[in-house]
């Protein structure tokens, strides 16, 4: 028993999610760009049609909580008229593509092909998502894909299916093709089963793309996910949890475009300096970095106890290099690969995971919440 729901979905703008404190709409800015008066509009409408709280997803995406049944449609009607709307739920859903935040100007245009392609894909599971990791060096293979596009160590394209180490070479002419016919392969194999699927459970069966999409290539060697701080392309800032509210996305939209990130930052371009304001994460050695936790109770009606709180409260016991994770069920979306420890509420307590998943078996369990101190722990 998993005392949780799987939806098999994403939300999105037009199909938003209900959680515990409203609705749950997703935006999918275009290669993850937001210009100034794009970031200024979402900060508006986020506190006129909801609560003025906004996720950063480890999807490159934003999401504005609290918005109700009543104001969606308004919302909507904002977000259009800053041609951040598709046309409909399918084309939104089709559209899950991840772009390198330090994209170069070939990587722009094939992340155009990419998107336009997408328009015409076979249809998808929902889950099902394409990463362009091909900025200067490779930082977001951690990062959860389907279909990778990447870089060998001489700066050629590759094209690589999730669970392979190897990818096929591919040229930016033809990589967005070659994209959809390796979705076209994941469908024609059998990737699918009861509307879901993931590349990475195909290739664990056994199968193997063959002919121009055969793998022999490797990728260039993966490079630290970077911090906060100051970066070629302008200011790379962090937020606590990854949450931000609708004041702080306007006040950063008067400082240049926005960049959004798989790491829950926002890279503000052409910035020369940190930006000095509350709320910002900044350093990389700031102990909330250290901690992963979802949004917890009440805003999640899976969570079984609230997150944040105890998150905060233990982030300074978790040492340089380690990480905790607290999950308000075993599900553990805001960090679905292993923690050195991990606190997921039950609904009676925490249970203990060392070096594990939430979903994982636990080696204690009923840890009170007042109790808990990670020095008897680590």
């Amino acid at each position: 028993m998993t005392g949780f729901a799987i939806q098999g979905w994403c939300p999105g703008a037009l199909r938003p999610m209900q959680s515990g404190d409203g609705l749950v709409v997703r935006i999918r800015p275009r290669a993850g760009r937001l210009s100034a008066d794009q970031a200024r509009g979402i900060a508006q409408a986020a506190a006129q049609h909801g609560s003025g709280l906004i996720d950063l997803s480890a999807r490159g995406n934003l999401q504005l909580r609290g918005v109700t049944e009543a104001s969606h449609p308004a919302l909507i009607d904002d977000l259009r008229k800053l041609d951040l709307i598709d046309p409909d739920p399918r084309t939104e859903a089709a559209r899950n593509l991840l772009v390198t935040p330090f994209a170069d100007a070939q990587t722009e245009e094939i992340a155009a092909d990419f998107a336009r392609a997408l328009t015409r894909a076979p249809v998808l599971p929902g889950k099902f998502g394409f990463v362009l990791d091909t900025g200067p060096a490779p930082l977001m293979q951690d990062i959860a894909g389907d279909i990778r596009l990447e870089r060998d160590d001489q700066g050629g394209l590759l094209l690589r299916s999730e669970g392979l180490p190897l990818g096929a070479p591919v040229t930016a002419e033809n990589a967005a093709q070659q994209a959809m016919a390796l979705a076209e392969w994941f469908l024609a194999q059998g990737g699918v089963q009861d509307g879901r699927g993931r590349m990475a459970a195909l290739i664990a069966r056994g199968a193997r793309p063959e002919g121009s999409l055969a793998p022999r290539v490797a990728p260039a060697p993966a490079q630290p996910a970077p911090g906060p701080g100051l970066q070629p392309q302008g200011a790379l800032v962090g937020f606590d949890f990854g949450q931000l509210t609708a004041k702080m996305l306007f006040t950063l939209s008067g400082l240049g475009p926005l960049r959004l990130t798989p790491w829950r930052m926002l890279l503000v371009e052409g910035l020369k300096a940190l930006p000095d304001l509350p709320g910002l994460i900044l350093t990389a050695d700031n102990p909330l970095r250290r901690v992963q936790a979802c949004t917890g109770a009440p805003g999640c009606l899976q969570a079984r106890a609230a997150t944040r709180p105890l998150a905060r409260r233990l982030a300074a016991q978790v040492p340089p290099g380690q990480t905790l994770h607290v999950s308000g069920c075993a599900k553990g979306c805001a960090h679905p690969g292993p923690a050195d420890l991990v606190l997921v509420a039950t609904g009676t307590g925490f249970d203990l995971i060392v070096q594990g998943r939430a979903g994982d078996a636990p080696q204690r369990r009923g840890l009170g919440e007042t109790e808990l101190d990670l020095k008897g722990l680590i």
